[in-house]
């Protein structure tokens, strides 16, 4: 379907949908989306293999759990995220009557990318059709396979009118963003982040971007090294590293750099094996492009005196690239400059704390910042000394399944926040109503009297 196409049908559903909220109509979307999931689900395994080289687990993981456990989280707590809300009135506001009613913001695009290309798209319209809004959905034309899958499903479980997909590269998205969507979802880099906002400043759609940056992991010197080992090669290394929350580099107390680096090779070979080119459990890189960037901050770290630690081999053919670890690395290299986004790990030797604290405060705010630590305090010092847009302590990745968390970047790594309760927000209008029942407001109101100049002295010396 066109992009104009796909806007003006869900536009023009949007004017035949009821005024009020609906959550019977809410749910049976959601129902139908769960379902077609379920239905799909050899499909979807064949289609993230096809574009990613995803192990069947991970895509269980990662792409199908993270909808289903949404879709039923929102569910349960609909009736609630939908209720009007009463709110106490302030004092200059005594004799009113107040409330919150949480409205769709109207018809929505959503821009999925094509890391996690099932669940970065499905995600964001379980919030959107819980909040009552209709979408368009643009997956990713680097994952073709999945793009193809996600307009069947879509088309089999929800009417087009409600929910539209608009396949195709760049010329599709620059279209649909020339289109005056109500609100905006955009997941991917900050460079096209920037686009997105601009683009949605034109016609004033609010915007959510997830996007991305260099997530950076401090191991203090009372960390678990095995425990830290293995959070680290699990979080780094699923999907090939191609994951916008993954730990991009690794400081290490200089006391503890090789214990560390011994600790990781084993967690490596005791996930992917001694060739983890023949490992069932190791995806591969999207495409040629990414690969030859990826070969190329390799290549230009060790060519600038990095040292390879572990990993190294390369396959063009298949895409593949070892879990690879870099030691002396340099702030020139591409490696500390740009953000990684693959199963490249620079491990940092520290001697000062400090320094590491100055050198991430001035950098980009990450999307997440992993520590691990058992002193409690200096658990304490980090979080508070640094902005990110999560922490996770002793754990990577795990803050995203977390639906009682809101899940979002700051600066350039995002705006705005998506899942549960904040994924509803997201695509919520929060309408405040104001009724006046007996207010002291008519009072106040010219011609402005010496009494009434006496009178707004006194509210202003109670209430001000």
């Amino acid at each position: 379907m066109s992009a104009a196409a796909a806007f003006e049908r869900v536009k023009a559903g949007e004017a035949g949908r009821p005024a009020g909220p609906d959550r019977a109509a809410r749910e049976a979307a959601l129902v139908a989306l769960a379902r077609a999931i379920r239905a799909e689900e050899p499909a979807i395994l064949a289609a993230l293999a096809a574009d990613l080289g995803k192990p069947a687990v991970e895509t269980r993981l990662t792409e199908i759990l993270p909808v289903l456990a949404e879709i039923r989280h929102a569910r349960r707590h609909l009736r609630g995220w939908m209720r009007v809300r009463r709110v106490r009135p302030t004092l200059a506001m005594l004799g009113t009557r107040a409330a919150i009613r949480p409205e769709p913001k109207g018809t929505a695009l959503i821009i999925a990318p094509w890391n996690y290309p099932l669940s970065l798209a499905l995600g964001p319209l379980v919030s959107a059709l819980a909040a009552g809004c209709g979408a368009v959905i643009k997956p990713s034309e680097l994952a073709p396979a999945t793009s193809a899958l996600i307009a069947r499903i879509v088309a089999s479980a929800l009417p087009a009118d409600l929910v539209s997909v608009a396949e195709g590269g760049v010329e599709t998205s620059t279209e649909l963003l020339a289109l005056p969507f109500d609100h905006i979802f955009f997941t991917g880099s900050p460079e096209v982040g920037r686009i997105v906002m601009a683009a949605a400043a034109k016609t004033l759609a609010s915007v959510t971007l997830e996007l991305g940056g260099k997530s950076p992991v401090i191991i203090g010197p009372g960390a678990d090294m095995k425990r830290a080992a293995r959070m680290i090669a699990w979080g780094k290394f699923a999907n090939a590293g191609q994951t916008c929350i993954a730990p991009d580099h690794v400081f290490v107390p200089r006391a503890w750099e090789e214990r560390f680096l011994a600790e990781l090779r084993g967690q490596i070979a005791a996930m992917y094996g001694a060739r983890p080119e023949a490992s069932r459990s190791f995806a591969r890189i999207v495409n040629a492009r990414h690969f030859a960037r990826l070969k190329g901050l390799i290549n230009g770290a060790l060519a600038g005196g990095a040292t390879l630690a572990a990993g190294g081999a390369m396959e063009e053919e298949t895409r593949f690239i070892a879990p690879t670890v870099l030691t002396r690395t340099a702030p020139e290299m591409g490696v500390e400059r740009e953000e990684i986004f693959g199963p490249v790990l620079p491990v940092i030797a520290y001697d000062d704390l400090s320094e590491v604290l100055d050198r991430i405060g001035a950098g980009e705010k990450p999307l997440a910042l992993y520590v691990f630590e058992r002193d409690r305090a200096l658990i304490e010092r980090i979080t508070r000394e640094t902005r990110s847009g999560a922490v996770g302590i002793n754990v990577t990745l795990a803050h995203y399944l977390h639906l009682g968390l809101p899940f979002g970047g700051i600066g350039t790594s995002g705006l705005g926040a998506a899942h549960g309760l904040w994924g509803f927000r997201a695509f919520s209008h929060e309408k405040p109503v104001l009724e006046d029942r007996f207010s002291a407001l008519g009072l106040l109101m010219p011609p402005y009297s010496g009494a009434k100049a006496r009178l707004a002295r006194l509210v202003q010396r109670l209430v001000g």
